[in-house]
């Protein structure tokens, strides 16, 4: 198949391309390059330098594709809350310009990058798709109406679709293909690294008052290789003719701040500066998935994303 990634020059997008080249795929990345990086692109895959609110780029870029994997989005919640105008724009409008661009195109099978944030504050630890759709912040409202968008698309235009709820994405590939950093982090692992190699100062642990076991927060890291895997499958799914499905991607066990920083201190060898702040608000002590449902249709398990090589395939990078 020849496939168009969207976003694919992006931390978790380039290791999607690279999943889809080992499988034997065509693929094309298509990206504005403003947080994607050009270490990340792959010399067998195609590259077109657009963006999603450019309807002709859009319309160029799919001729004589036969999938969609959208990856392109922004992703910041505190941002989102401060500037929704960016965020409806970006993940709304572009994705619908996507849509459109698709259905123009005779293009039937989609791939999109959800998350976890489509769910809010549920009032279980364990999450799964069974459990009701509440966001509490832009960014997860944006990702929950492109999933109504698409039930429409789905039932008027014909194009399938897999829904795929992130949790907490970590680690890199382990044979060191994909090498470029993600720019401004704000999730904990690479925010951590930074630290590690003196970047950032010292790490801020919000809260250390939570109903776990240390006191901080609780949540379910998933390796990028196992996300990038349940990508192809995706993928296959819908090639196969199979119907359209919204899919959690997550290990249904979780590690706190604490484990997180003692377990990459002891791999380094060194203790790293650390401060205990205020809890931010809207974070939940505990959140954790259940990802049975892609197990059962995608036949997709995670294979990767033990503690130990999450973290140590994301300090060979950062290392260099």
């Amino acid at each position: 198949m020849r496939i168009l990634v969207i976003g694919g020059a992006g931390y978790i997008g380039s290791h999607v391309v690279h999943a889809l080249l080992n499988k034997g795929h065509s693929v094309c990345v298509f990206d504005n390059m403003s947080t994607g990086r050009t270490e990340n692109l792959f010399p067998q895959a195609d590259f077109i330098q657009g963006d999603i609110l450019d309807k002709s780029a859009l319309n160029q870029a799919l001729k004589n594709c036969d999938a969609v994997i959208h990856l392109a989005a922004k992703k910041a919640v505190g941002e989102s809350m401060a500037n929704p105008e960016k965020y409806a724009e970006n993940n709304i409008t572009g994705t619908l310009n996507v849509l459109n661009a698709m259905a123009a195109n005779d293009v039937h099978h989609f791939v999109f990058s959800s998350s976890a944030a489509v769910y809010g504050m549920p009032d279980v630890s364990v999450i799964d798709e069974s459990c009701p759709v509440n966001p509490i912040n832009f960014y997860g409202f944006t990702k929950l109406e492109i999933e109504r968008f698409l039930d429409w698309y789905d039932r008027l235009k014909g194009i399938s679709f897999v829904s795929l709820r992130y949790f907490n994405a970590v680690g890199y590939d382990a044979s060191g293909a994909v090498r470029g950093l993600e720019q401004n982090p704000q999730n904990l692992l690479p925010v951590i690294m930074e630290v590690a190699t003196g970047v950032r100062p010292e790490l801020s642990i919000f809260g250390n008052d939570y109903p776990t076991p240390d006191g901080t927060c609780i949540r379910d890291y998933i390796h990028v290789t196992d996300l990038a895997s349940a990508h192809v499958l995706a993928i296959e799914h819908l090639a196969s003719g199979k119907e359209s499905q919204k899919l959690n991607l997550a290990t249904g066990s979780g590690h706190s701040v604490l484990e997180m920083l003692q377990a990459t201190e002891r791999i380094i060898g060194r203790t790293l500066p650390h401060r205990f702040a205020p809890r931010r608000p809207g974070d939940p002590a505990i959140l954790i998935a259940n990802a049975d449902k892609a197990t059962a249709v995608l036949g997709w398990h995670p294979q990767h994303s033990d503690l130990e090589n999450i973290i140590k395939t994301t300090w060979a990078v950062y290392q260099k």
